[in-house]
């Protein structure tokens, strides 16, 4: 998903604490996803805060790195590519609509 695509969404913000709750990564975890760019923080003082809209993505990459035994970045990868494709199939759904 890109980040426009991911701006565009109404979101909820929460604190560090709860999205990792929420999701159940790890912090070592949290601090890889943030150094390769993968997941953003917004920093206010010393607290972050992630958006609830992301929540989903990080449960789908642990899911797929565990299920596979991947390492992060090629989990990163795959969910990039399986939001590629549903973005590309509403499209087409979107298209084809438009033929009827």
């Amino acid at each position: 998903m890109s980040t426009s695509d991911r701006d565009d969404m109404t979101t909820v913000v929460m604190a560090c604490e709860e999205f990792m709750a929420s999701t159940g990564v790890a912090p070592e975890r949290l601090r890889e996803l943030l150094a390769l760019g993968w997941l953003e923080s917004r920093t206010e003082g010393t607290d972050q805060f992630f958006r609830d809209a992301d929540i989903y993505r990080v449960r789908k990459l642990e899911r797929i790195c565990c299920d596979f035994e991947l390492p992060v970045v090629g989990g990163t990868i795959i969910v990039d590519l399986l939001e590629r494709i549903d973005a590309l199939e509403h499209k087409v759904r979107e298209l084809q609509g438009l033929e009827d």
